[in-house]
C-alpha cells in the first residue's frame, strides 16, 4: 500500500480531463487508477500517483519527460504528466491496458505455466529491454518482475510501471537511489555499483527462473536444480545461469546477445524431421549435451561415451563425462584405476579426470543441471541401456542424442524396435552407432529408418586413445558442430602400463 493515502476518489478529476473512476492496485510510494477522458468519451487512461521527495521532484520531471519520449508496441504510452506540489504527488497518465498480470497468471496455473509460452515471453521481454537500452540516453528498467508484466487477451506482453526506470548516467559510480524488488533485483541495486542494462538482464534471469521453478526460486541458490522442471528446453539453462551472474561483466552484456543465443538454440531445436539438419546453427558459446544410450546390455554405450568426449576433448575444451545412474559401477572401477584407490574404497570425490575430460561418476539429474550452469563446451551423458524415465528423459532433450547397437545381423532389429517404441517423439535429431557393423547394415537400417545419420563404428579397443578411423567417423557424425583443432595423441592405458 502507498504509505501515504491518495487525494484521489471516485469522480475526481485531475488534469482537468481525467476523472477517476476505480483502484487499479497500489504499492510502495503509488497507486494506480482507471480514469475516463471527458475530452475522448470512451477512451479511458491508467493514471499513477506517486510521492515525491521536494529534494528530488527535479529528476522525477526530467525522468517523466523521458518516458513521455517513448513509443514502443510493448510498453503503454505516457501522455501526460501533472505535479500537485503541496503533497507532493506527481501522476503520470498512460494507456490502460486490458489484461492481468503475468503474476496472476502464473497464480492460475499454480506456478506452472505452459512451458511454450517461456520461450516466446522471453524474446518479447527482450525486444522491449534492447530498445530501452540502445536509446541515446539508455534508460534502465530496474522493476522487471511478473507483477510488472501485462498479458492482453491476445496473450501480447506489456511491460508497465515505469516508478523507478532511470536514465543511465555514464559519469555516476552508483545509483543515487537504490530501489528494485527483492529476489529480482540486481546486487548492484543494493549500493555496489550504477546500474545499466546488465542489470535489468540480471532482473530477466531471475524471471526466467521463476517460470521454470513454478514461482517458488528467483536467485540462483544452492539446491535450486533440483526444483527446475523437467520438460524445459535444456539450452535455457546455461542462459539463465550466465544471466544470474553475480557480477555484471560475467553476465550477457546486451539484451541482443541473449535473443541471438535463444534464436540460435530455437533453430537448432527446430529442425524439421526428414530433412538435413543445418549444423552451423550449434556453432557457438554455451554447453552442448550429447547423450549416448544403449538399445540392451552390451552394445558399448559406456565405450563410444568415452570415445566421443575424448575426441570432443582433443578438439575442443571443456568436456564432462557423466555417468547418469546412481548404481552404476563402470566409473567407480576407472576412477580406482587413475587416482590407484584400492578396489571396492570408494573415492571421496565423484568427478575426477582423464586425458582433459572430466568424469563424474553415478550422477543425478539435478547434477547435470548444475553442470549445464557451468562452464562446459560439451556435456556427454553416459545413460548405459537404461531407458527409465529420468534418463530416457534426458535422452530426448539433448542436443546431440546418439543410440549405440550391436552391429550383428541379427540384433540389428534392436535399433529398429527402440525407435518404434519411442515413435510418438520426434527422432529427426537422432544419431544411430553401429560398433563393427558391416556396410551392408548401415544400409539396410538407414532405408528402414528413413534416416541418414546411422553409422558404423570400427574397433576400437582403447575409446581414451585417437585412432584415425574412428576419428574419420566421428569427424561425419559431428560436422559442423566443433572447428577441427586437433591436438597431440593420448594413451591413457600406455601410460597405466
Amino acid at each position: 500500500m502507498m504509505n501515504q493515502p491518495s487525494r484521489l476518489e471516485f469522480g475526481s478529476i485531475i488534469g482537468e480531463r481525467y476523472r477517476i473512476i476505480r483502484t487499479l492496485g497500489s504499492g510502495g510510494m503509488s497507486r494506480v487508477f482507471m480514469a475516463e477522458d471527458l475530452k475522448l468519451p470512451g477512451k479511458h487512461w491508467a493514471v499513477k500517483e506517486s510521492i515525491a521527495d521536494p529534494k528530488i521532484m527535479k529528476i522525477v520531471r526530467t525522468e517523466a519527460e523521458m518516458l513521455i519520449s517513448l513509443s514502443h508496441p510493448r510498453l503503454p504510452r505516457i501522455v501526460d504528466f501533472f505535479e500537485y506540489p503541496p503533497s507532493g504527488a506527481v501522476y503520470l497518465v498512460m494507456d490502460y491496458i486490458e489484461g492481468i498480470t503475468l503474476e496472476a497468471y502464473m497464480r492460475g496455473y499454480q506456478g506452472y505455466i505452459p512451458q511454450e509460452q517461456i520461450i516466446p515471453l522471453a524474446l518479447q521481454v527482450l525486444d522491449v529491454l534492447d530498445y530501452l537500452h540502445t536509446r541515446q540516453l539508455p534508460v534502465i528498467y530496474r522493476d522487471l518482475k511478473p507483477a510488472n508484466i501485462m498479458l492482453t487477451p491476445e496473450m501480447e506482453f506489456k511491460l508497465i510501471d515505469f516508478g523507478i526506470a532511470r536514465s543511465y548516467k555514464s559519469e555516476l559510480d552508483q545509483d543515487t537511489i537504490k530501489l528494485g524488488t527483492v529476489g529480482f533485483a540486481a546486487p548492484e541495486q543494493y549500493g555496489t555499483g550504477q546500474t545499466d542494462a546488465r542489470s535489468d538482464l540480471y532482473s530477466l534471469g531471475a524471471l526466467l527462473l521463476n517460470l521454470c521453478t513454478g514461482g517458488k526460486y528467483s536467485e540462483w541458490t544452492a539446491g535450486v536444480e533440483g526444483y527446475i522442471r523437467g520438460e524445459l528446453p535444456r539450452h535455457l539453462i546455461p542462459i539463465i545461469r550466465k544471466l544470474l551472474r553475480h557480477h555484471p561483466e560475467e553476465r550477457f552484456q546486451s539484451a541482443e546477445e541473449v535473443i541471438e543465443e535463444l534464436r540460435r538454440s530455437a533453430d537448432f531445436q527446430s529442425a524439421q524431421p526428414g530433412k538435413s539438419m543445418s549444423y552451423a546453427s550449434m556453432d557457438y558459446a554455451g554447453t552442448r549435451v550429447v547423450a549416448v544410450l544403449g538399445v540392451s546390455s552390451g552394445s558399448g554405450a559406456t565405450h563410444t561415451a568415452i570415445a566421443v568426449s575424448h575426441y570432443l576433448a582433443r578438439r575442443t575444451h571443456s568436456v564432462a563425462l557423466v555417468e547418469l545412474h546412481s548404481t552404476a559401477k563402470a566409473f567407480a572401477r576407472l576412477q580406482e584405476v587413475v587416482e590407484g584407490i584400492p578396489v571396492g574404497q570408494a573415492s571421496s570425490s565423484r568427478r575426477f579426470e582423464v586425458d582433459g575430460v572430466h568424469y563424474w561418476r553415478q550422477t543425478s539429474r539435478a547434477d547435470v543441471i548444475s553442470l549445464l550452469g557451468g562452464s562446459y563446451r560439451f556435456i556427454v551423458l553416459d545413460l548405459g541401456n537404461g531407458q527409465d524415465n529420468e534418463r530416457l528423459e534426458e535422452f530426448l532433450r539433448a542436443d546431440y542424442p546418439l543410440v549405440v547397437g550391436s552391429g550383428a545381423e541379427w540384433r540389428v532389429q534392436d535399433i529398429t524396435g527402440l525407435a518404434r517404441s519411442l515413435q510418438r517423439h520426434p527422432q529427426h535429431k537422432w544419431n544411430y552407432c553401429l560398433p563393427l557393423a558391416s556396410s551392408e547394415a548401415v544400409r539396410r537400417l538407414r532405408k528402414e529408418l528413413e534416416h541418414d545419420k546411422v553409422f558404423a563404428l570400427p574397433l576400437h579397443s582403447d575409446p581414451f586413445e585417437q585412432d584415425d578411423e574412428m576419428d574419420q567417423v566421428l569427424d561425419e557424425l559431428f560436422r559442423g558442430v566443433i572447428t577441427d583443432t586437433r591436438k597431440k595423441r593420448f594413451g591413457f592405458l600406455k601410460r597405466q602400463h
